[in-house]
């Protein structure tokens, strides 16, 4: 039985779209890959609000957080983490050997501006990640005001995880002046998991020369570099399949218009927001909600668990509590393709399950 997914990713991909997965495939090393990739890259700029080069990956958006905060911090990385998601990235820095420090806030708070500027006032700092949309807690980052703070500091390389935003809200990545912008392709994009994309400025990529020891699948500046020699084509073999559904769910995205998508996120967010102040309580700060998800608390004890089983016979899907808010949270994504009916039908259904 197939089941609508209200989760926070991967969520449903339209027949259409899933179908260009099936096209003949072509050589990597071709002129067709070249203006594939080309074309992908191009129309992410648009929706990147970006004139830098946009980097594909063959990895979830993790490989390409990896591969920021291994190849563009020369000194020290400051990893301000939200949840689980910015964690991640202090893993990650700590697992190849990158010296960095965790800034961490109470869950359901946000990165303030006055954080970042107090951290990178010290001069040890030489980049910064910011999670600009948790999924474990809810929590969107108010990166408008931290663009302010990072003017100050024209040194700092910034890196922006948008792996849940992005194509769903409105981040306008030249005017904030983030240097490397991270997506992938089964949230807001509305397509098949297995592909990442970056922005990347010219400052990071100064920066990453400096780096030393850079990796090699993940290395931003190969990528980079072999793009420009290569007419966009990649060292290693992309999923060419996957960059067919990119390439045409993109012209979709265009075609529906990037303020009417954003208009519609909000609209659905508006809605479930709406829902959970009636029957629960919202997680974050109100002022820090996510356009793309909620996460409820749960101050009625509800069994989760239980009413997702519920719901998956019914064919919907939402998602429990990440980690330690298990049971104590839920959550639920409106992203993608879907509209304000879809969300209604899936809130009725949770209706119906708990007597409302």
């Amino acid at each position: 039985m197939h089941k609508k997914l209200f989760i926070p990713g991967p969520i449903d991909v339209k027949q259409d779209v899933l179908e260009q997965m099936t096209r003949p495939m072509i050589g990597h090393r071709s002129k067709e890959a070249s203006i594939l990739q080309r074309s992908i890259s191009e129309k992410l700029q648009e929706v990147f609000y970006t004139k830098e080069q946009i980097l594909l990956s063959t990895s979830s958006g993790s490989g390409l957080m990896e591969g920021a905060i291994r190849s563009c911090t020369r000194k020290k990385a400051a990893v301000f983490s939200v949840g689980a998601f910015g964690d991640r990235w202090y893993k990650m820095a700590a697992s190849n050997n990158v010296p960095s420090d965790k800034f961490t806030v109470e869950p359901g708070e946000a990165t303030k501006p006055e954080a970042v500027d107090e951290a990178l006032a010290t001069g040890k700092y030489d980049l910064i990640t910011i999670t600009h949309n948790e999924t474990s807690t809810g929590v969107m980052n108010p990166v408008e005001e931290i663009s302010k703070v990072m003017k100050k500091y024209p040194e700092v390389i910034w890196c922006l995880d948008a792996v849940s935003s992005m194509a769903g809200t409105k981040i306008e990545v030249d005017k904030l002046g983030v240097d490397i912008c991270i997506t992938s392709t089964q949230k807001c994009f509305g397509m098949p998991p297995g592909m990442a994309a970056a922005s990347m400025s010219k400052k990071a990529v100064e920066a990453a020369k400096q780096v030393k020891y850079r990796g090699v699948y993940l290395d931003l500046l190969e990528l980079y570099e072999y793009i420009q020699k290569k007419d966009h084509q990649y060292p290693s073999t992309p999923a060419i399949p996957i960059m067919y559904a990119m390439d045409y769910q993109l012209d979709k995205i265009l075609s529906e218009g990037l303020e009417k998508r954003f208009a519609r996120h909000l609209e659905m967010a508006q809605y479930v927001r709406a829902w959970a102040k009636k029957n629960f309580e919202i997680f974050p700060k109100e002022e820090y909600t996510s356009n793309t998800l909620t996460t409820v608390k749960n101050t009625r004890g509800i069994d989760v668990a239980s009413l997702n089983r519920e719901l998956g016979s019914r064919g919907y899907a939402i998602s429990n509590g990440y980690g330690d808010l298990k049971e104590k949270t839920f959550r639920i994504s409106h992203m993608g393709d879907y509209t304000l009916d879809d969300v209604k039908g899936l809130i009725q259904e949770i209706d119906d399950i708990l007597g409302k």
